[in-house]
Formats: C-alpha cells, structure tokens, sequence
C-alpha cells in the first residue's frame, strides 16, 4: 500500500489495524519495540490511576519545563488535536515529526496487528528516544498491567487513585482494578499512591514485586490553607505553596503528588523553590475544571465516571450562587451513566442531553433513563442528537447568572469547545 502523506491519513489508517480498538496485552508492543530504535535514556514516571493522572503530569511537566528541565509528556486521550498526545519541552509534536514516527513504527511492524493506542505509544517512544530528554513523563492508557506504556520501565511509577470504571478490562471491584493498575510496579524501585484508601491488592502488588511504596497520609501529605497550601514529603515540607492553576480544591492532591515523585528523584533531577511555585502557576490542562471567559459561566469537565463527578460536584459546589445550573451530558456506552448522574443531579435545574458517535458511542438513552430513575422531571430535560446542538440549546437558554457545565466524556468537552469557537 501507499502510505499515508500527512497526519490526518495516518491517524485514518491506524484505526484500521487492529479488529479491536482496546486489546489490552504486551506481546506484541514488544515484539515491535525490540526492533524500533527507541531506547529512553532518562529517568521515566509512569503514571496510572482512575482519575487525576493527566493532572499530576501536566503538574510534573510544568514543574520540570519551570526548572529549566527538558521533559517529554506523552498523555491521552486528546481533545482536539492529536498532537496534544506528545509534548516535548513545553510543546506539542508537529504533524511532520508524528508523521515520521509513524513510518518508522511502520518500518518496525513487519505485519504485526496493532491498536491505534499501540501504534500511538511507540511512535511516541521513537520520538523520545530522539528527543535528549531530561526527563520522560508516560500517562498510563488503560488499567497499568497490560497498557502499552508499560513496556517501558520507569523509574517512578505513580498511581492518582482506584476506582470503578472500565470494568469490562481491568475487573468490578476496587481490589481488581487495584491489582492491574499496580502492574506498572517495578523490583527495587519508588512507587507513589495518591488514593486516600487504596485497596489491599495495591499494596500486596508493591510487596510482592518489592517496590518501595510511598502512601498519601503515611509517607506524603498536604494541608490546604485556602490561598496556599503546605506540603510534606520525603525531603521535608514546603511551606507558602500557590494554589495551582487547575481548578478545584482535589488537584491538592494531584499537586502534592506529583511533588513527592519529584522529591523521590531529586538526585537525578533537582527543583528548586522557585520552579515548583512558577510550574504550579503555569500549569494548564484543558477540560478539567475548565471555565471559559465571559458570561454565563461555563464549566468543561471531562469526568465519565462516579469518582470524578464527584470532585466535579464538590468544585460547582464552591463556586458560589448561580439562578439556574444547565448540564450538557453525552456519555459512551460503556460508562456508569446512573453513578455520574446520582453524583451531579442535585446540582442541576435543566439539562441538555446528546448522543456521542463511534462504536463505544450512544444515543443518550441511557443518560435520560437514569435521570428518570433519579427523579428528574421529563420537563427538565431536552435530548438532541449531537453535542453541539446542546451546548447551542443550553447558551440559548443561559441568562448572564447562570451557569452551563459540560461533562460526560472526552468527546463530550471537545465538542462543546469546538461548537464553542464558531459561536464567537
């Protein structure tokens, strides 16, 4: 075949190698990396976790870039442009360079069947090896145990928190879901877990492999003093700290977090004082907590399971009065759609609800049948059959006071903001 020219083609022809999009599973990640140049010769941080873990990378990015540090962060998924999945030294990779990693994946293949993620991780892999990193910042795809980014053994794994979601891969309860995060747990080596509770299974995965396992509350904590923050870890506290530029009162966590990796590799890697305030100042992350400038308010959340809807209804909890409170919901077949909607329905006057299209996608019957279940009045919803036409509804419909948040799904945000930029 010719292969693709551009980015675009490339991403079109990845969707078609592989009969299943998730095929979770490193034999054959492997098999390809052994023949793809791509060998990192820097400390690496693999982070895992149900939510939190684009937050505590993009907090680590930001700390690093601030310290002068040249470090790569590969994330996903992406809201609006692939690109934003490989960033090096603050930037997202050209169409040109992703190109080129694709063709030498390619070169790489040799036939073997692999998932657009798959691809995606080694290319993004070969880009690094290329990259004379400092530092290497993986954001685990899926569970830990069996995603591709755990081909790579990391110097620091980190896990955000446990909770339900995926449980079609990774199991139904929090010990399952534990014991395949903590996958990305190596011999002799640092881990850091951020749950507040994490399950047993976490903890005999860190002995049974022989990692040194760094708990939040036992060997790292934080104290929130509501225009700063204070933070004690391995190498000491760290008084006066800002809060960082995420929104929300559980990017603390996140924070401190991702301080404690930091201070686990400060031999390798020194940060001063002033690069952690500066990165936790600059740091940006769309889609979590977002709030777009103007009126009425609006709030993009990419939270698509229990847990985040409910730190997103603990944040619109303290954001102070607001008349009416709309809410664009579209969410993916596969999601707890009741234990989103029980977290956030006490918060909402009117929603707006959509379908999501794709595979994994739905019509949004599911979303209204569990606002019926929770006791939401008929009259307070409307369906429509695309994001974009309920987030245009619900800007309609908002007064200056109100509030508008959009939640549900990755695709959900990226819609509303996409819709959002044509209507200024």
């Amino acid at each position: 075949m010719t292969r693709p020219a551009t980015l675009s083609g490339w991403l079109a022809y990845l969707e078609t190698l592989h009969p299943k999009a998730i095929a979770l599973g490193l034999d054959r990640v492997r098999e390809v990396h052994s023949r793809l140049d791509a060998a990192i010769g820097c400390p690496i941080v693999t982070v895992g976790g149900t939510n939190g873990k684009g937050s505590t990378c993009a907090m680590l990015d930001a700390i690093l870039h601030s310290a002068g540090l040249r470090s790569g962060l590969y994330a996903s998924p992406h809201l609006l442009r692939y690109n934003e999945r490989v960033r090096i030294d603050g930037a997202e990779a050209t169409d040109e360079r992703l190109v080129a990693a694709f063709n030498a994946v390619e070169d790489a293949r040799n036939g073997v069947p692999l998932t657009y993620f798959e691809f995606g991780t080694l290319a993004a892999l070969w880009l690094f090896a290329r990259a004379r990193l400092d530092a290497l910042i993986l954001e685990v795809g899926l569970g830990g145990r069996l995603d591709a980014v755990n081909i790579v053994d990391a110097d620091i794994a980190v896990l955000t928190s446990i909770d339900i979601d995926h449980v079609d891969y990774l199991g139904p309860t929090r010990e399952d879901i534990g014991r395949e995060k903590a996958g990305i747990f190596r011999a002799g080596r640092p881990a850091v877990c951020a749950d507040p509770h994490p399950p047993a299974s976490v903890v005999a995965a860190a002995q049974a492999v022989g990692a040194k396992l760094l708990l939040l509350g036992r060997d790292y904590g934080y104290v929130d003093e509501r225009t700063q923050w204070r933070y004690r870890g391995p190498r000491g506290e760290r008084f006066g700290l800002p809060v960082p530029a995420l929104r929300g009162a559980y990017q603390l966590a996140n924070a401190a977090t991702a301080l404690a990796c930091l201070d686990v590799l400060h031999d390798a890697l020194p940060v001063n004082a002033q690069a952690v305030r500066e990165g936790l100042l600059a740091v940006s992350l769309p889609g979590r907590f977002q709030v777009l400038p103007g009126r009425p308010t609006v709030v993009l959340d990419v939270a698509h399971n229990p847990h985040a809807a409910r730190a997103l209804a603990a944040a619109m909890g303290s954001m102070g009065y607001h008349p009416e409170t709309f809410a664009v919901c579209a969410m993916l077949a596969d999601k707890d759609a009741a234990g989103v909607i029980g977290a956030l329905h006490p918060l909402v006057t009117r929603w707006f609800v959509s379908g999501l299209p794709g595979a994994r996608g739905d019509d949004g019957e599911r979303v209204r049948n569990a606002l019926a279940a929770a006791g939401v009045a008929s009259s307070s919803v409307r369906t429509f059959t695309d994001v974009e036409g309920a987030y245009r509804a619900a800007r309609e419909t908002a007064l200056e006071a109100d509030r508008i948040v959009v939640f549900g799904s990755f695709l959900t945000v990226a819609a509303a903001l996409s819709a959002d930029a044509r209507m200024h």
